[in-house]
Order: structure tokens, then C-alpha cells, then sequence
């Protein structure tokens, strides 16, 4: 059974995170994680994603902030792809990886400059999503 804010974080998910990488996580949740989909989906998403006191482009820039102090590569480049996907520039990306690099430390900047390389050349390429 799917509740109402299932389905707007599914939207919300989908739209910032890309529909295949979302259907292909809830198509390999088992039965060990699917709770977890479910729970990632109705509150981090539906809750707060789907929440429009901010715009989709505001909170990726909150959300590339603290991934990157966490130190959490993998899920930094999934919110990287979704900055783009939520129409920051690569200026405006530049300048919020100066800022990390800052206050979270110049690790986390060389970290973070990895891997915007890495999906900057996949987009340049016609491989990013």
C-alpha cells in the first residue's frame, strides 16, 4: 500500500535522481531493504523533497553542502548529477565546491572536484543523466 506522500517523493526521487536510477534501486530493493526504499522514499522525499518551501535547485545546493562534509563520494556525485538535473550551473557549482572546500576541509574539495570532473566529462560526452 503507497500513502500519498509515497508518491510525491516518488515524483520528487524520480525527477531529482533520474527515473532509471530510481526504478532500478526500488527494482533491487529484496527483502532486506525494501522497508528501506520505502522509508527513504515517503520521508526523505515525500516529507521533505516534495516540500515546496524550497525549490528542487536550492535543496541540492544544502544537500551538496553537508554529503560533502559527511564525506559520502558515492552519494555526493548522485546529488551532483541532480544539481544539473535542477539546473545549476557549472559556475555556480564551481563556486558551492570552493565554499565546501572551505568550511569542510580542502579533502573534501579535492574529493568533491573528482568527482564533478568525472560527471562534467560523462555530460560533455552524452553519458550523463
Amino acid at each position: 500500500m503507497t500513502t500519498e506522500r509515497f508518491e510525491r517523493g516518488l515524483a520528487a526521487r524520480k525527477a531529482v535522481l533520474g527515473e532509471e536510477y530510481v526504478e532500478k534501486s526500488l527494482a533491487e530493493a529484496d527483502e532486506f531493504n525494501q522497508g528501506f526504499q520505502e522509508l527513504l522514499t515517503e520521508f526523505a522525499w515525500g516529507s521533505t523533497w516534495a516540500n515546496d518551501t524550497l525549490t528542487f535547485r536550492e535543496r541540492s545546493m544544502v544537500n551538496l553542502g553537508m554529503i560533502a562534509g559527511l564525506n559520502r563520494m558515492e552519494e555526493f556525485e548522485l546529488h551532483f548529477r541532480g544539481a544539473i538535473r535542477n539546473g545549476l550551473t557549472r559556475p555556480e557549482l564551481e563556486t558551492i565546491l570552493h565554499q565546501i572546500a572551505i568550511y569542510a576541509g580542502m579533502p573534501a574539495g579535492v574529493s568533491c572536484f573528482r568527482v564533478a570532473n568525472k560527471v562534467f566529462a560523462e555530460f560533455d560526452a552524452g553519458r550523463g543523466s
